[in-house]
């Protein structure tokens, strides 16, 4: 799976590389957006595009001045991270071309019926319960996209195949943002692999993330900008 990684090559441009999209992040969790962005960056991908308030724009912009506001093409999008369920951004990236990736504000029963088998959700298991589901086999028969249920043990499944189970990942992943992270490596690996499958892409992210956690944890206490940073390590490592 690690050839998921896409080195860039002679040939490469931006756009090659793959473009993903965040609607993510808002005036109360504004660092959702940083640390999504952060982590697709790491993981390598030709473009970020986002979408959000002014004031997290301008947040933004500071800290990772490569990504380019405002929608557009790409074959990724990841949506509702940091997002308030109802924000506007929710309904117009769900309607936007590319595989989706949705994640805390945007899981409602309502958005995951919209999700096709080339989609994907990352709940936790408060959230799955929010929803009123336990297990992945419960979310499978609401929503047709990937699911990926994070945990100490994350399971990944899909409505008519085999579940399969990852961990137990680092224990320094129990802190704020990292879903967050997970969903940016996520985007990033759906944009520079349009056409390789859902569970393959989801699996592989879970062990990255997990990976990343680790190598941050060799540190110190970790935090989740931390893991998004340690990415890079990560995919140096693993293309070699």
């Amino acid at each position: 799976m690690r050839s998921l990684l896409r080195v860039p090559r002679p040939t490469d441009d931006k756009y090659s590389r793959g473009v993903v999209g965040f609607a993510t992040g808002s005036t109360e969790f504004p660092g959702a957006a940083i640390l999504g962005v952060t982590a697709a960056m790491r993981t390598g991908v030709g473009m970020v595009r986002y979408l959000g308030p002014m004031e997290v724009s301008n947040l933004l912009i500071e800290a990772r001045p490569e990504a380019v506001l405002g929608a557009g093409r790409a074959q990724g999008w990841v949506i509702g991270s940091g997002v308030p369920t109802g924000d506007a951004r929710i309904s117009e990236s769900l309607e936007f071309e590319g595989r989706k990736v949705v994640d805390a504000g945007a899981l409602t029963i309502e958005n995951l019926a919209t999700l096709t088998d080339q989609d994907f959700i990352t709940p936790h298991l408060g959230e799955a319960r929010r929803l009123g589901c336990e297990s992945v086999e419960e979310l499978a028969k609401i929503t047709k996209a990937v699911v990926i249920l994070k945990g100490s043990v994350t399971t990944v499944g899909q409505r008519g195949a085999p579940s399969v189970e990852i961990g137990p990942n680092p224990a320094a992943l129990a802190t704020a943002g990292t879903g967050d992270v997970l969903a940016g490596i996520l985007g990033a690996l759906v944009a520079a692999n349009p056409e390789t499958g859902g569970i393959e892409l989801a699996q592989f992210a879970v062990e990255l993330h997990a990976e990343a956690a680790r190598i941050a944890a060799e540190a110190g206490p970790v935090a989740a900008l931390d893991v998004a940073e340690s990415i890079r390590a990560v995919v140096k490592a693993w293309s070699e």
